[in-house]
């Protein structure tokens, strides 16, 4: 039974046949079981037809979950950093972190404990986040291809109610975008979940589409890449398009290779500072060429002002004398 509510958990709906087939018994064994769970307060809902079949729904009362080892390792660790790009979930992680480790088993507790105790995070500043309810939303019409309406914030200020139909959720360092066919442009877009407010499902379901990309992190990196900048940069440097990959960190639909020992990487970004810091990841030698906005120019000037002063300031400090090594006795 307990093996059966563990499969119920993990999927949205399950035939009679699939859970008697997965568990090694009978159909009468499911249907008992099914009851006895119900018994307990697990709301099992049961549909008929030749899609009938059964799904674990949400109830009044949160049951208990069934979680193994492994599982209830990757929750604890989870929630203990469970605080980039999502806004306001730092205090529900820690008291669903509390009441977590009040039920695990001291082996467990002190596998967490040490992962927490060895591990350090960098509180960075990544701007607004991700609502959590709005992701949950998000999430279950992902999952559910229903589709959604949701009113969005363009880049410029304005915003717009949006029908779309939601394919996935794509983490990109602190950002989270939701990848979906909008219904009004016709096409496939990508939404920043932060920009995003009052997503409500239709009750309306449809057939999937099929993605015009290998994957959603590709179909994001490329939208990302041909996205428009106030500011670009092309530098063409010889190296090859993997070094430059490597050491700029840009994404590879920006570079292109020039034969074996030369590439051109797009750089493009809204303030100059990120291309001033790409160009010093980039550390373009003799050969380089550069072509991009004539406004880029004076900001660029800034940085280099900046420079020249700063290893100024650096050259002409007057240095403490080095100490001297202490004198030995001879013995």
């Amino acid at each position: 039974m307990l093996r059966l509510l563990s499969l119920l958990q993990t999927r949205r709906a399950w035939s009679g046949g699939e859970l008697a087939d997965r568990l090694g018994v009978t159909l009468r064994t499911i249907r008992r079981d099914i009851d006895r769970l119900r018994e307990l307060g697990y709301p099992v809902q049961s549909t008929t037809g030749r899609t009938g079949g059964y799904r674990l729904a949400a109830g009044a009362d949160l049951p208990p979950l069934l979680l193994d080892d492994e599982e209830a390792v990757a929750i604890a660790t989870a929630l203990r950093t469970a605080t980039s790009g999502v806004s306001g979930i730092a205090e529900s992680a820690v008291r669903a972190l509390a009441k977590l480790e009040q039920v695990l088993p001291a082996r467990l507790r002190h596998q967490v404990a040490a992962i927490h105790t060895a591990t350090a995070t960098v509180p960075w500043d990544a701007g607004p986040g991700a609502d959590p309810s709005a992701l949950a939303t998000l999430a279950a019409a992902c999952r559910d291809r229903e589709i959604v309406t949701f009113t969005y914030a363009s880049r410029s200020g304005g915003t717009a109610p949006r029908r779309a139909e939601p394919h996935s959720l794509v983490v990109a360092g602190s950002r989270w975008y939701l990848i979906a066919y909008d219904t009004d442009q016709t096409d496939w877009r990508t939404f920043r979940v932060d920009r995003l407010t009052e997503p409500a499902p239709t009750g309306r379901r449809v057939s999937p589409r099929e993605l015009p990309a290998a994957d959603p992190i590709d179909f994001l990196a490329a939208r990302i890449a041909a996205a428009p900048a106030r500011y670009t940069l092309s530098v063409t440097v010889p190296a090859d398009a993997a070094t430059v990959i490597e050491r700029t960190q840009v994404l590879p639909a920006r570079v292109h290779g020039n034969g074996a020992h030369a590439s051109t990487v797009e750089l493009a970004a809204d303030d100059p500072r990120r291309i001033a810091l790409q160009l010093f990841d980039l550390a373009p030698g003799p050969g380089s060429a550069f072509r991009g906005s004539p406004e880029l120019a004076p900001h660029l000037s800034e940085f280099a002002q900046l420079l020249r002063e700063v290893a100024r300031a650096l050259t002409t400090t007057d240095r403490p004398d080095e100490p001297h090594a202490p004198a030995t006795k001879d013995r």
